[in-house]
């Protein structure tokens, strides 16, 4: 038999998380970003999620073909753009559009021949605005975006920028100064990223890019930021209670002797650890379930096994089940006690982990249970 862990994906929460970021945006199209795998949750797996999208995107050109071997005929956008000429005869190939944020991707663009039957290439030209990772700095915009429709490569050309901090609300500056470069340039805007999107309506736009938010995660990172505005976890990690241990006051327990017991009390050993991708630096104290009930992880993470407290569960032994975070405990809860943010937990699950698929009849029943649970 298997050891006992698996994250279960759950399609109908991204169908849900989805909707919600379009009704929020709703003057808006949504570009739905499925960057790193779908951040973690498998292309394939969430696909049939994302139907109501209005385009995806993403960053991997291998990724982009998939996509489109699955059957999406929707705009599909390369969100770092191309580096070579051959991403140039793909992006034609399967009609991508794609990000442009530097001289050298129009020299791409300038050399490339598309044939006539397949058309130019749709692009999404980028500002740097602030962020001063990728894009055009606002004096030279203009002048890209001349070069740019200049060129029988390029087709129609949005006009795109990245927001440094709108998860603590600062995106004037930012907005402020694409506003005044793009004054009077024609072309759709995309500039709201997850944060955009949930609170900041100035910034909505033609486009806007969800991406963490798709998958039930908050884009600051602090669950109770997003507490109310109804995201669902689209990934669940569980696992169960493979032994049980007693400790006596002042005894220790794991790697380092990190925790002490105060008091005799039961600890139950989880077969997680960080080589599934649990964070070895959860601290004694990251919240856990076992057998439906709250408590914390106590010592530290090991490769394979992880330590929690059972004296708010006494019945829970062996078998127990375990979820490490999705319904229950959000990804969030446990990257902030972890000093990290969701984003890197969900991309950091192990292949080593089975994953299972909810069908949206099931998780709709483990929804309504959830709820009968917290009322009675």
């Amino acid at each position: 038999m298997p050891r006992p862990i698996a994250a279960r994906i759950q399609p109908d929460a991204i169908r849900h998380n989805l909707q919600l970021a379009k009704q929020t945006a709703s003057g808006s199209r949504a570009f739905a970003v499925i960057k790193a795998n779908g951040y973690g949750h498998g292309i394939e797996r969430i696909y049939p999620a994302l139907a109501g999208a209005d385009g995806i995107a993403l960053l991997d050109l291998d990724e982009a073909v998939r996509v489109r071997e699955l059957g999406w005929t929707k705009p599909l956008l390369l969100l770092e753009g191309v580096f070579e000429p051959a991403d140039v005869e793909l992006a034609i190939a399967h009609r991508l559009t794609v990000a442009v944020h530097c001289d050298e991707q129009l020299d791409l663009l300038a050399a490339a021949r598309p044939e006539s039957s397949r058309g130019p290439v749709d692009i999404q030209l980028k500002m740097n605005s602030g962020m001063n990772r990728l894009g055009f700095r606002p004096h030279a915009y203009r002048a890209a975006w001349e070069r740019a429709r200049a060129l029988p490569s390029v087709g129609a050309i949005g006009l795109m920028t990245h927001f440094a901090n709108a998860d603590d609300g600062q995106i004037d500056w930012q907005l402020d100064t694409f506003d005044a470069a793009v004054q009077d340039l024609p072309g759709e805007q995309s500039v709201s990223n997850s944060a955009g999107v949930l609170w900041h309506p100035r910034a909505h736009r033609d486009w806007v890019r969800p991406g963490t938010i798709l998958y039930g995660a908050s884009p600051t990172g602090v669950a109770r930021h997003v507490a109310g505005i109804g995201l669902r976890a689209a990934m669940t990690l569980t696992s169960r209670i493979i032994g049980v241990q007693t400790l006596a006051p002042q005894e220790t327990i794991g790697y380092g002797r990190t925790f002490e017991a105060d008091r005799p009390m039961r600890v139950g050993v989880v077969a997680c650890g960080y080589a599934d991708g649990y964070p070895r630096h959860a601290r004694s104290g990251t919240p856990i379930v076992v057998d439906g009930v709250r408590t914390r992880v106590v010592g530290r993470v090991s490769m394979d096994m992880l330590t929690v407290d059972l004296t708010p569960c006494p019945q829970a032994g062996i078998g127990s089940s375990v979820e490490l975070w999705g319904d229950q405990v959000s990804v969030d809860e446990v990257a902030e006690a972890s000093g990290t943010i969701g984003y890197e937990l969900m991309c950091a699950l192990a292949r080593r982990v089975p994953v299972v698929v909810a069908d949206d009849t099931e998780h709709a029943r483990a929804t309504q249970a959830q709820g009968e649970s917290v009322a009675a």
